[in-house]
């Protein structure tokens, strides 16, 4: 069984506020001096859930990227966890896909590279459409389990456990399919001191546009980006005073009602 995990390379979410900055005439986020880039922390969970049905059933497991500029030592994190082999569809006319021209980038690759069963983390932190994962089953013609915290292949059937806000519930598809993974599944492996040496021996699979043969018109975004920015904060702090913790808590009570939040 051939697996495809599809991880994104991204913002380091934990960059601070300070350092973030907005290209206005790009309309994109500008990389903070001295941090690098990471692996979308949900496409981390996707590989660990990869990783374990190959534990139980010796899957092969690939990773597929689109984009543009990868650091290598960041986008092969899922090699050291694990994975066997990393392709990258890389250009610079990747470097600002949105989602319908992502997925179409990821389905043509995933028709050549051939795949059972496909994994994507529910969403990436960068933009937090949570598209991808659905627009890439229906150009594959493949169903889609969103939101799962736990996958299995038997028989070729996946099951997965879907989250819900009050618990989960069973599903299952038929493969080929297409499975979003949340971080409801578990933290993901890490990479071990042989893993890493051993993904720091493999070199990715380089794909084009061109050798997929998708033309640059396909890529025209769907939607129209019109402004881009850093939400100012709005914060507003007022000290309650109070003789005793009793009085303190009893005037912090009857400000709040002023205010109708409680």
């Amino acid at each position: 069984m051939k697996i495809v995990v599809c991880a994104k390379q991204v913002v380091d979410p934990e960059t601070p506020r300070s350092a973030f900055r907005i290209d206005p005439d790009l309309m994109r986020a500008v990389p903070a001096p001295g941090i690098p880039p990471v692996v979308n922390g949900f496409d981390e969970n996707a590989t660990e859930a990869a990783l374990r049905i190959r534990d139980e059933t010796g899957a092969d497991v690939s990773v597929l990227s689109v984009g543009d500029a990868f650091a290598p030592d960041v986008i092969k994190k899922p090699l050291s966890m694990g994975a066997s082999e990393l392709v990258l569809v890389e250009g610079p006319e990747l470097a600002d896909l949105d989602a319908p021209a992502t997925a179409l980038v990821l389905a043509r690759a995933i028709g050549q590279m051939g795949a059972d069963l496909v994994i994507c983390g529910r969403q990436a932190s960068d933009w937090d459409n949570a598209q991808v994962p659905m627009l890439l089953a229906e150009m594959l013609g493949a169903a889609c389990l969103a939101f799962c915290q736990d996958v299995g292949v038997r028989g070729g059937v996946v099951a997965a456990q879907r989250v819900l806000e009050d618990g989960y519930e069973e599903i299952e598809a038929d493969l080929p399919a297409v499975v979003a993974v949340s971080n409801e599944l578990g933290p993901p492996r890490y990479p071990t001191l042989r893993g890493i040496m051993a993904a720091s021996r493999i070199q990715p699979r380089v794909l084009t546009c061109a050798s997929l043969g998708v033309d640059p018109a396909e890529l025209r975004p769907a939607c129209e980006l019109e402004d881009l920015g850093v939400p100012e904060p709005g914060r507003r702090c007022e000290m309650i005073g109070g003789d005793s913790d009793a009085e303190s808590g009893r005037l912090l009570a009857l400000r709040l009602r002023e205010e109708g939040l409680i």
